[in-house]
């Protein structure tokens, strides 16, 4: 293929997507705002599924690579009520289809696997347009730009390649998170993380939750989840992490204080994680030498845990077209085709979970999703 081919974003997706085609002997760079690799931390544990994301990772070449990284053992699941009594204790999988990963590692070890430059950090897109030959100008937030043939925009929730495609615009779900975590000191922090069990703990009720995963080094990494409008969002000040976690606390008034503790103590940085959505279905009318992968085409909430493992199979599926059609369009045409079914079930599931997880049944209807997963 003679053609030149930027990725925007440099996410599992695109990734991913870059991996493949050079397996194939096709050049793309990747253009990613970050700094660098390190610049910020990347979340926590992945379900790798086997439908896609694993896949996706076969295609790549890496799959026995990432074998090696999966944690066996930490996708045991406990649902608990307010009280902290126990509803649903399901141990841990060895066998599992959907094995956990550590989304960091995960992702260096793609970055890993590219040929040296591919990845162009600290090039964060401003805009860009087509050209008067069918190309596509790029110019970068610090001053540089480039040119290129295709253009594919892995640049999650707020794709400035988006506009170029489709007018929609990621819609707030009405849930919001709140990053939580606690060290591995102390015995009091020895009783929390008995409280998770060996996995995750799901501490939910109606428009609210609690959710931590304790990790074998004894860390514990979670978030709050409530259903709140944007306004609530806007009066809480993380000006003082302390205050604002006693803010977000007085929200679980009446829940158990060992639950509680996990907002009240969290010694990190609390960050606050509205979740986002794209329209289910969105579709767009072809647009010559551009399209989207990953949360830039389909973004849902995290309650189908399929936003990663599409990202990825977007991409090992986007390059086995643009390896297997010489006609670039018919390519994309193709691409899309099968992108837009496939995020339009995912997104459907990942909306009836939130509604599951926070909705007016919970904590009885996780108990019961579990019950017949």
């Amino acid at each position: 293929m003679h053609k030149t081919i930027a990725i925007v974003g440099a996410g599992l997706g695109g990734l991913t997507l870059a991996r493949v085609l050079q397996a194939h002997g096709i050049a793309a760079t990747i253009y990613e705002g970050e700094a660098s690799a390190t610049t910020r931390t990347q979340g926590g544990l992945l379900d790798i599924h086997e439908e896609t994301g694993q896949v996706a990772l076969r295609a790549a070449g890496l799959y026995d690579e990432f074998l090696t990284r999966v944690r066996p053992g930490e996708d045991a699941k406990r649902v608990v009520d307010r009280h902290g009594t126990i509803l649903c204790d399901m141990p841990a999988n060895p066998a599992s289809a959907r094995p956990e990963v550590d989304r960091g590692e995960l992702r260096q070890l793609l970055i890993d696997s590219l040929t040296p430059a591919t990845i162009r950090w600290g090039h964060k897109l401003a805009s860009v347009r087509r050209g008067a030959e069918g190309d596509y100008d790029l110019l970068f937030a610090q001053g540089s730009a480039t040119r290129a043939d295709i253009v594919i925009g892995a640049d999650g929730a707020w794709s400035q390649v988006r506009p170029l495609l489709t007018p929609a615009k990621p819609v707030y779900s009405g849930t919001c998170f709140i990053e939580i975590a606690l060290a591995s000191s102390g015995q009091k922090r020895r009783a929390h993380v008995a409280a998770i069990g060996s996995g995750t703990l799901m501490a939910v009720a109606s428009g609210k939750g609690i959710i931590a995963h304790g990790y074998a080094d004894g860390r514990v990494l979670g978030y709050v989840a409530l259903n709140r409008p944007e306004e609530w969002m806007r009066s809480i000040d993380f000006g003082d992490p302390s205050e604002g976690l006693r803010q977000v606390a007085d929200e679980f008034d009446g829940w158990s204080p060992l639950l509680t503790a996990f907002v009240t103590e969290s010694d990190t940085e609390p960050l606050l994680r509205p979740i986002y959505a794209l329209p289910i279905g969105l579709t767009w009318d072809r647009v010559p030498g551009l399209t989207l992968i990953g949360d830039a085409a389909h973004l849902m909430s995290p309650f189908s845990g399929e936003g990663a493992n599409l990202a990825m199979y977007d991409g090992a599926d986007l390059a086995s077209m643009l390896v297997e059609r010489r006609d670039i369009e018919v390519a994309l045409t193709a691409y899309e085709e099968r992108m837009f079914l496939r995020s339009s079930d995912a997104a459907r599931r990942s909306a009836q979970n939130l509604e599951i997880f926070f909705g007016p049944q919970a904590p009885e209807s996780v108990v019961t999703l579990f019950d017949h997963s």
